[in-house]
């Protein structure tokens, strides 16, 4: 009779906490041989006689060595070599999303990510319906998970947020909920919009500055997306002044990132990405705040703080030099698809922010 062996029956090695974990001692050789079997976790015996130990909602303490030994009668095997079973905190997955700036009725690809990489996984995917509370709707064709780790979703026309889980094994486990991820429209729907006064989505942080929410809501909240990435309620209160819909401003303390208005019932209004110049010295560049609809003309210029326009400006598209001639003012006659994309301008040794110049077809711009 050979030396038994433990094996874990799944088909991924790193275990999380809450998975149902089945361990078995196999015995090769002994024939029609009728074994019990005895166990031990950290050389401490444990209560199994079957040859297979099973551990539902496996916890940080079922971390250890487990060994097993086969008894019939008189014959006794001798202990297996030790399996180290190492249980890891219960995963969260990242949710990217591709583009993140829409245009309106284009495909969008959500993509998750569980880390560390592990095997076995399928993926649900989710719309977040309401901040706050947090409450998720299953996307069409996820309710039993996908293989892949992606997922299109067709004809976006307006902001909204996603978040994705992954689930493996026979008992269901499943990982937490990832972060929001965002697909942002700066186009109006509906129910809402967000106006930003002065119509700028590039700012002095020294400005007075004021954000609308308009709609059919009385609920409406301005949210805030900033640049470190995570989600937060934008409190006017520790900012500035709540007057009716309007947050005033004064100045415009809060970091920069994208700004939306969301109902209680989960409504979105356009959402806006405003850039903060930190120094009063320096320069903006002046740019549409709402989507351009293509075949229109669009004038893009750099400003300073007292909205002086400067000329022998350079500016760029996308990183790259797009104009170099002297000319006070970027003048698009006809924009279309490819005139989308960040945008910036440079003037003696300074150089603005960027910005998102977001191109709509005609159809959309009556959406």
């Amino acid at each position: 009779v050979s030396e038994p062996k433990v094996i874990l029956k799944a088909d991924w090695s790193q275990i999380f906490r809450g998975e149902t974990v089945t361990l078995s001692c196999q015995i090769q050789g002994g024939g029609g041989t009728q074994w019990t079997y005895e166990w031990r976790q950290n050389w401490s015996n444990i209560p199994p006689t079957s040859s297979e130990y099973r551990i539902d909602k496996v916890k940080d303490d079922h971390s250890g060595d487990y060994s097993c030994q086969g008894r019939s009668g008189f014959l006794l095997t001798q202990w297996s070599d030790a399996f180290r079973l190492s249980v890891s905190r219960k995963p969260q997955p990242v949710l990217s999303v591709s583009p993140s700036w829409l245009s309106p009725g284009a495909s969008v690809t959500l993509s998750c990510e569980v880390k560390p990489p592990s095997a076995g996984w399928r993926f649900f995917w989710y719309k977040a319906k309401k901040y706050g509370s947090y409450s998720y709707e299953l996307l069409p064709g996820s309710s039993n998970g996908t293989q892949q780790n992606s997922y299109i979703i067709h004809g976006q026309k307006h902001t909204a947020g996603y978040v994705c889980r992954a689930g493996r094994g026979e008992s269901a486990f499943y990982s937490d909920y990832s972060e929001p991820s965002f697909v942002w429209s700066a186009a109006f729907p509906p129910a809402a919009s967000l106006r930003v006064n002065p119509d700028r989505v590039q700012l002095f942080r020294s400005e007075s500055v004021s954000l609308s929410c308009e709609g059919n809501s009385t609920e409406w909240r301005v949210k805030r997306f900033p640049e470190t990435g995570h989600l937060s309620d934008f409190n006017c209160s520790t900012w500035g002044t709540m007057t009716g819909s309007s947050c005033i401003i004064k100045p415009f303390w809060s970091d920069g990132g994208v700004f939306w208005c969301e109902s209680g019932s989960g409504e979105f209004s356009n959402a806006v990405n405003i850039t903060v110049q930190d120094k009063d010295d320096g320069i903006i560049l002046q740019s549409p705040v709402h989507p351009v609809t293509e075949g229109d003309p669009v004038t893009l210029s750099c400003r300073t703080k007292q909205q002086k326009l400067l000329s022998d400006v350079s500016f760029y598209h996308n990183n790259k030099l797009l104009q170099n001639d002297g000319r006070e003012e970027l003048k698009i006659s006809a924009v279309s698809k490819s005139d989308e994309g960040f945008y910036s301008c440079e003037h003696s040794g300074q150089k603005s922010p960027q910005s998102w110049m977001s191109v709509q077809g005609e159809e959309a711009s009556n959406i």
